[in-house]
C-alpha cells in the first residue's frame, strides 16, 4: 500500500517525465524551421508550380523565380501543358512576398521552364537562363538543328523588377549540326559568376550528357564547354565554384543510386573523371559554398533518400569529397530545391513542399548561423 508521501512522489515524477517529453516534442519541433510558402498550387490561374530558383539580387533583394503550369503538374510537352516563368521579390530576407510577376508568357501551350539565375558583380545584372519548348514539344521529342526547344536568357538591371527580352542562346548552348543532339537544358538552378569573373551556366542535353557554357564578356558572347567524360545517363545540375578555384560539378543521373561529381579546372571548358555523389533519388539538389570564419563549406540539399520525402541540408568540410554532417530541413514530400547565401550570412533555401502530396507549395525558409552550427562542427558562427 502507497503512503501519501510516495503516492505523491510517483505523481511528481510521471509530471516531470510528461513534462521533458512534451519539451523534447517542443525542442525537435523548433529544429524544423518554419516554412513561408511563396508559391501556392491553384493560385495565380495556375494549376501548380514547380522547379524553384533562387538568387540574392544586387539589391539585397531575394528573387524567386519559378515555372507557373497552367493545367496539370506535367512537364513540358507531355499533354496539354502551358507553362510560364514567373518571379517573386522579398526585401525582408524571405519574411514576406511581392506578387508575383511573369517574366515570359510564350504563347498558348508553349512552355518557359528550367530557370538558373545568376548574379554578374561587375554590371549589376540579375540573369536568367531557361528553355522555351513549342506546343507538346519536350526535351526528348525536340528536332535536331531546329528551335523547337530553344536556350534563352533575359536579364534585369533593377534586381529583378523588370526584365529585357529575351536573348537566344541555342546556337551557343548545342552543336545545331549534330544530327543526335535534341537540346540543351538550363540546371535548374547552379549558375553562378566566378571569381576572375566568368559567368558559367550548367547545361544538360538530350541525349543525356552534361556541360557548362559560358562567358568572359559579361554575357555578349558565349562559348560551350566539353562533356563531363562518362556522363551518358546524366542530365539536371549545378555548378559551385570551390574555395580553390575549381569548378565542382553535381550532377543527377537517371542509371544508378547516387549523384555524380566531377572538377574543373579551367572554368568549365574541360571536366574530370566522374566521381560518386550523394546517394539520393533522381531529383535537381541545391549545393552551395559556404564561409564561416574563414573555413569553407559546401552545403547541399536534396530528400532523405530513395523517395521524394524529408528534405536534409547536408554539409562537406572537404572541398565536397564526403558530406558527414546532416540535419533534417522538413518532414513530408519534397523534392527540387535552391540554395542562396544571405547578407548576415544566413542561408535561405527553396524547396518543393507538400502535406498530402508533392508540389502543393514552393516554400522558403532562413536558416541562421546558430541553426547551421550543428552541421559546421567546429567553425565559428558567421
Amino acid at each position: 500500500m502507497k503512503t501519501p508521501i510516495r503516492q505523491a512522489s510517483l505523481q511528481l515524477r510521471l509530471l516531470a517525465g510528461l513534462l521533458a517529453g512534451l519539451a523534447a516534442s517542443a525542442a525537435r519541433a523548433e529544429a524544423l524551421p518554419t516554412p513561408i510558402d511563396v508559391y501556392v498550387s491553384g493560385q495565380d490561374g495556375y494549376h501548380a508550380f514547380r522547379i524553384p530558383a533562387l538568387e540574392v539580387a544586387p539589391d539585397g533583394s531575394l528573387v524567386a523565380v519559378a515555372e507557373a503550369r497552367k493545367y496539370t503538374s506535367a512537364d513540358p510537352g507531355m499533354g496539354k501543358q502551358e507553362i510560364d516563368l514567373v518571379c517573386k521579390r522579398s526585401t525582408d530576407d524571405g519574411a514576406t512576398w511581392s506578387p508575383m510577376a511573369v517574366i515570359e508568357h510564350a504563347g498558348p501551350l508553349w512552355a518557359a521552364a528550367n530557370p538558373a539565375t545568376l548574379v554578374d558583380r561587375d554590371t549589376g545584372k540579375l540573369w536568367v537562363f531557361y528553355m522555351r519548348a513549342k506546343p507538346a514539344c519536350s526535351t526528348e521529342s525536340a528536332r535536331p538543328g531546329t528551335d523547337d526547344l530553344a536556350t534563352l536568357a533575359r536579364w534585369s538591371a533593377d534586381s529583378g523588377k523588370t526584365w529585357s527580352g529575351p536573348v537566344d542562346l541555342t546556337a551557343a548552348a548545342r552543336d545545331m549540326n549534330d544530327k543526335t543532339w535534341r537540346s540543351s537544358t538550363t540546371g535548374p538552378g547552379g549558375a553562378l559568376q566566378t571569381r576572375s569573373g566568368r559567368l558559367v551556366v550548367a547545361l544538360w542535353k538530350m541525349p543525356f550528357a552534361d556541360l557548362a557554357m559560358y562567358s568572359d564578356d559579361h554575357g555578349l558572347t558565349w562559348r560551350r564547354g566539353q562533356f563531363a567524360p562518362g556522363t551518358q545517363g546524366g542530365d539536371e545540375c549545378k555548378i559551385i565554384e570551390l574555395a580553390d578555384g575549381r569548378l565542382l560539378f553535381d550532377m543527377r543521373q537517371e542509371t544508378g543510386p547516387t549523384r555524380w561529381f566531377a572538377d574543373s579546372s579551367d572554368g568549365g571548358a574541360t571536366w574530370t573523371h566522374l566521381r560518386p555523389g550523394i546517394t539520393v533519388t533522381p531529383v535537381a539538389c541545391a549545393i552551395k559554398r559556404l564561409t564561416v570564419g574563414g573555413r569553407s563549406w559546401v552545403l547541399w540539399t536534396g530528400p532523405e533518400g530513395m523517395s521524394r520525402k524529408r528534405l536534409v541540408i547536408r554539409t562537406s568540410g572537404d572541398e565536397g569529397l564526403a558530406f558527414p554532417h546532416e540535419r533534417l530541413l522538413t518532414d513530408g514530400f519534397a523534392a527540387y530545391s535552391d540554395l542562396v547565401v544571405l547578407k548576415d550570412g544566413s542561408v535561405g533555401v527553396m524547396w518543393e513542399r507538400g502535406v498530402k502530396k508533392n508540389y502543393e507549395f514552393i516554400s522558403f525558409a532562413r536558416l541562421t548561423p546558430a541553426w547551421l552550427a550543428s552541421v559546421l562542427p567546429g567553425s565559428a558562427t558567421p
